[in-house]
């Protein structure tokens, strides 16, 4: 049983990954119905969440049947995270993260997300106030290290650990790799194999796939993986996974109305949360997704993206039911 302090996640979890602009509520709903795990917030901005920022103070809205669900904090000031740990703590999560590992320019170059594997002595002291801060659990999610003459992930993963974290994400690239490349997980398997880590290690970075997530829990031993963009529009792979690592076979694959189906239900969950105009906006990010590989299928992305009420786009899902009479393979 794989545990995050008193947090029990079975024998090998399947972590949704935190992903801006992404995992939302609406999206995390149908991750959790879909065999999801564990599951995170979107990044929150320690300095939004300071100022009260709207969208900064709205990610932190989490629900029942999330649990468990992690909230997660980026900054790069120790006292300015050691607030924002104190105030997610507030908003009752299972447990907060801290995110050393977003690539994006705006982020890293301001000092936060990945920047802090260029300064581990700060990472640590930030950390142990975020710690200290809260009664949950605290957790990192990060990268192998800046770039490839930096690979820091084995000295970052002891010292974190020694201050209090109770479980470790990497991610399989440097930050000046950004998402670019095939993910490197030989590191992630040998800090797993390091006889002093004795808290959960995920890997996370190019699992899209039951083969490949098999494949790697078998090379590299991690305690279990955290899967990103391959859950985007196919919430499905979750319990994919699972049954392949339980069975050795392989689920159904979704049919054409399985994609309407959850498609619907993200849609309206998103206008529920966010209110009609902004819900049916942000949406449409999800629907190439949702029916990638439909032959011909770009004139209903545009009415899609170009429609702006619920019964509209439900019109237009109810369509694309009628037209493509084959289940996807």
């Amino acid at each position: 049983m794989v545990k995050i302090g008193t947090i029990e996640l079975g024998d090998f979890p399947l972590l949704l990954a935190p992903m801006e602009d992404v995992s939302d509520p609406p999206f995390r709903a149908v991750c959790k119905a879909n065999g999801a795990d564990l599951m995170y917030t979107e990044f929150i901005s320690s300095e939004g969440l300071i100022r009260d920022a709207a969208k900064s103070v709205q990610k932190l809205d989490i629900f029942e049947y999330e649990r468990p669900i992690g909230i997660q904090l980026f900054g790069s000031d120790i006292e300015t995270m050691r607030v924002c740990a104190e105030i997610a703590t507030r908003a009752n999560p299972d447990l907060i993260d801290i995110n050393y590992g977003c690539p994006v320019k705006n982020v890293a170059c301001r000092g936060a997300g990945a920047a802090l594997l260029q300064d581990v002595p700060k990472m640590v002291k930030m950390t142990e106030a975020v710690v200290k801060a809260t009664h949950l659990p605290v957790t990192v999610k990060t990268r192998l290290g800046w770039d490839e003459n930096t690979k820091n992930i084995q000295e970052v993963a002891e010292r974190l650990q020694d201050i209090g974290i109770q479980a470790l994400t990497v991610h399989g690239r440097t930050r000046v790799q950004m998402y670019k490349g095939e993910a490197d997980w030989t590191l992630i398997g040998r800090v797993k194999e390091n006889p002093r880590i004795n808290i959960p290690i995920f890997g996370n970075g190019d699992i899209e796939s039951p083969e490949k997530a098999l494949e790697y829990k078998n090379r590299f031993g991690v305690d279990g993986i955290m899967i990103g963009r391959a859950s985007i529009g196919y919430p499905w792979v979750f319990n994919e996974i699972k049954h392949y690592l339980r069975t050795g076979g392989h689920l159904a694959a979704p049919t054409l109305a399985d994609r309407v189906a959850v498609c619907k239900q993200h849609l309206e969950f998103s206008i529920r949360w966010k209110g009609e105009k902004t819900g049916i906006f942000e949406m449409r990010r999800h629907y190439t997704n949702y029916f990638k590989g439909l032959d011909n299928f770009k004139p209903f992305r545009l009415r899609l993206v170009q429609a702006d009420t619920l019964a509209e786009i439900s019109g237009i899902l109810d369509e694309i039911t009628e037209t493509y009479e084959v289940a996807l393979l």
